[in-house]
């Protein structure tokens, strides 16, 4: 009997490929926004935000305010100095709060949240149409 220390196979069946970075330019990703608290002061409803919103955070938060007006709140106010992104999703769940006599308000705007109004505020000057509807024209006012 001989012992050998020569491998069993050989050569490798497979060579590794090199790594290499795959970069789309775009996060996939959804984002994901919490109500960090939230608090009832008569019919208005104060809301801490946190997070991302986007295409598919926002759909909660659409839901959450459909369900506070449903409730009787007549007022919101949104705390989003924890809103780390937020893109033109937000303003379209906003748009429809005002109706009916509803009240908005955003303070303590986030540098992602305070971006994105003036830059809504930006593209509505004339002599352009404006995009922002006038429902949320109140919003575009000094930063709180």
């Amino acid at each position: 009997m001989t012992s050998s220390t020569a491998s069993i196979l050989p050569a490798p069946l497979t060579t590794e490929a090199p790594p290499t970075a795959h970069d789309s330019g775009a996060d996939t990703a959804p984002g994901v926004i919490l109500i960090h608290s939230c608090t009832t002061l008569g019919t208005t409803l104060v809301v801490r935000l946190a997070g991302e919103i986007d295409h598919f955070s926002a759909a909660p938060l659409r839901a959450f305010m459909a369900s506070a007006a449903d409730n009787g709140h007549t007022g919101l106010v949104l705390d989003c100095s924890r809103v780390t992104f937020c893109d033109s999703a937000f303003l379209a769940a906003l748009e429809w709060w005002p109706r009916q006599g509803r009240r908005l308000r955003i303070s303590r705007r986030s540098q992602a949240v305070e971006r994105l109004l003036r830059a809504a505020a930006a593209a509505s000057r004339p002599p352009r149409r404006s995009l922002i509807p006038s429902s949320l024209a109140p919003l575009l006012g000094p930063r709180t």
